[in-house]
């Protein structure tokens, strides 16, 4: 690959909206290169301060993230606009291939080394200097190389958005039974049921159809290549080498951010901290059904039970003394398989996707200098 100086493919550009030639309907968001348009007045003397970003220019966005320690460049794929002055612009001053160029600028690993000795931290952003960054030098193969690169990693994206979709329309598709399936406030019998099923659901607590304790696990039982599942204040289920229970049992967050909102089965061995919350030893409802009710009725309840817009901790009444409909056993059955099986399906969805995004992450790794 040559070796070029920033400066030598790139120019920074000077052009204001100053005719006001576009209209507050033509503004681009730098963070996401989507239009957003504005509603200041067009003829408002603030839409001259506007810089002009053609289709092809590159724009530094300075927010740090996990992903951009020093900030990044977003490329304008989408149409000629204009963007707030406090990006800077950089107009293309050679040939380049475009799908190239937005995953070239876009990867952390080649572009840090130019952003760490161009660019300056503030506490809230991070301001790139153009007479540093025109003398950094980077790599970049021939317009035909970059077409190949560019052509690829387009059709990659296309995948992984493609595995996205079909995950995000799982998950609204359980949603959607989620809703249908139990019955509302209320209600004796769901929206949406199996044929063949006609009875009424029965209401009881749920301290009446089985146990509820907590664990006795410490943050400190943490071991990271123990061989039990160690469920703790979080979604995160961590690894200990002993293990407290040997059972099937649904757990949640007693406390943390995760409140009401962190939901486990489990069936078999495994280590529990103090303050997350088990239920087991069911009777009259399996394990697995309970978990699918209590998981998607459990955070309305605690809601209603806490003038706070978020919530410290989980009582054991809220547990205990929460209603629970459920049906007959033949009927429990089939629902929990229609969602075990939804959920297994999502989660090879997720699987999928996961690799091709660890695949992407090698591939930029090794396919740039």
């Amino acid at each position: 690959w040559e070796e070029r100086k920033f400066g030598e493919v790139w120019k920074k550009s000077s052009e204001r909206n100053l005719n006001l030639e576009y209209s507050p309907k033509q503004v681009l968001s730098v963070a996401q290169m989507k239009l957003n348009p504005s509603n200041r007045n067009e003829q408002d003397d603030y839409m001259k301060t506007y810089n002009v970003l053609h289709k092809g220019d590159i724009a530094f966005e300075g927010n740090k993230s996990k992903s951009f320690a020093f900030g990044r460049f977003v490329l304008n794929d989408l149409q000629d606009g204009i963007v707030s002055h406090v990006f800077n612009v950089y107009r293309p001053i050679c040939k380049m291939d475009t799908d190239f160029m937005k995953v070239y600028i876009n990867n952390e690993s080649v572009m840090k080394y130019l952003l760490v000795k161009a660019t300056t931290k503030t506490l809230m952003m991070t301001t790139l200097n153009t007479k540093d960054i025109v003398k950094q030098k980077l790599n970049l193969p021939s317009l035909e190389e970059q077409q190949k690169i560019g052509s690829f990693f387009k059709q990659l994206d296309k995948t992984i958005a493609l595995h996205q979709r079909k995950l995000d329309l799982l998950k609204e598709q359980k949603k959607g039974y989620l809703q249908k399936m139990f019955p509302k406030n209320g209600a004796k019998v769901p929206e949406l049921r199996f044929a063949g099923f006609a009875d009424d659901w029965e209401l009881r607590k749920s301290k009446e159809l089985c146990t509820i304790s907590t664990g006795k696990g410490n943050t400190q039982d943490k071991v990271d290549d123990g061989a039990y599942p160690f469920y703790v204040r979080s979604a995160t289920i961590e690894k200990s080498d002993e293990y407290l229970y040997d059972q099937e049992a649904v757990l949640t967050v007693g406390d943390g951010v995760g409140t009401g909102k962190v939901y486990h089965y489990v069936n078999g061995k495994y280590n529990l901290h103090q303050r997350v919350y088990r239920m087991y030893d069911f009777k009259d409802v399996s394990a697995k059904y309970f978990y699918y009710y209590f998981s998607k009725n459990f955070y309305k309840r605690v809601m209603s039970m806490t003038a706070k817009t978020s919530v410290d901790s989980v009582r054991m009444e809220m547990i205990a003394d929460m209603n629970i409909v459920f049906p007959s056993v033949k009927e429990q059955e089939n629902i929990v398989e229609l969602f075990s099986n939804l959920d297994n399906t999502i989660a090879l969805h997720q699987r999928k996707l996961d690799l091709l995004k660890e695949q992407k992450k090698g591939f930029l790794q090794k396919m740039f200098v």
